[in-house]
């Protein structure tokens, strides 16, 4: 396990990157892209840090949970104006709008306060769903189910990636998510 810490984090990261074919090509047909979705955002987000973990861990899913609302009430109601193309569309953006502004309301509240994450997930739920994956292509919540799982694998490979480099990020490595940009590039580059 040394020799595999001595490695440089690309080289570590991208050993982990490539286990993603493994998970993507199974039955289940889940989709590993969300994994990079997770993964990505846990650095932008800060690092893997237990307050990032946290604060993903409540946003990402719940992003995803707020697109299933908009996907079950459009199963139900999207034609209430009839079935043109345009009738329906009207229909899906006041679900939009009401959902997406619920969804931002929540982001006042201190679990789900990483907006960014919520939208994360939001966007892989879309991205499932309407690309067809999951073990039942079509099915609302086998999308759900899938890609929240494979959200949630995103700061596991970031945890994995630090731990294997031997990186181990604290809250003196990584400016806190929200830091002004000046304050998040060392001092060398300012100068």
């Amino acid at each position: 396990m040394n020799r595999l810490r001595s490695l440089p984090h690309e080289v570590t990261a991208s050993i982990l990157a490539a286990t993603t074919a493994f998970i993507g090509g199974t039955a289940l047909h889940l989709p590993p892209w969300a994994i990079f979705i997770g993964w990505a955002g846990t650095y932008l987000a800060g690092g893997p840090r237990p307050d990032v973990l946290r604060s993903m861990g409540a946003a990402m899913p719940a992003g995803s949970t707020f697109a299933l609302v908009i996907v079950l009430l459009d199963d139900r109601v999207g034609t209430a104006l009839g079935d043109s193309q345009l009738a329906m569309d009207v229909v899906l953006a006041a679900l939009i709008l009401l959902v997406n502004t619920a969804l931002m309301y929540a982001g006042r509240t201190r679990l789900l306060h990483l907006v960014p994450a919520m939208f994360l997930g939001f966007a892989s739920y879309f991205a499932t769903f309407y690309g067809g994956f999951g073990w039942a292509p079509g099915n609302a919540w086998a999308a759900w189910v899938a890609v929240v799982a494979m959200n949630a694998l995103g700061p596991v490979f970031a945890i994995a990636a630090t731990w294997l480099d031997g990186s181990v990020a604290t809250s003196d490595d990584v400016p806190p998510a929200g830091a002004q940009a000046s304050e998040q590039v060392p001092e060398v580059a300012r100068s």
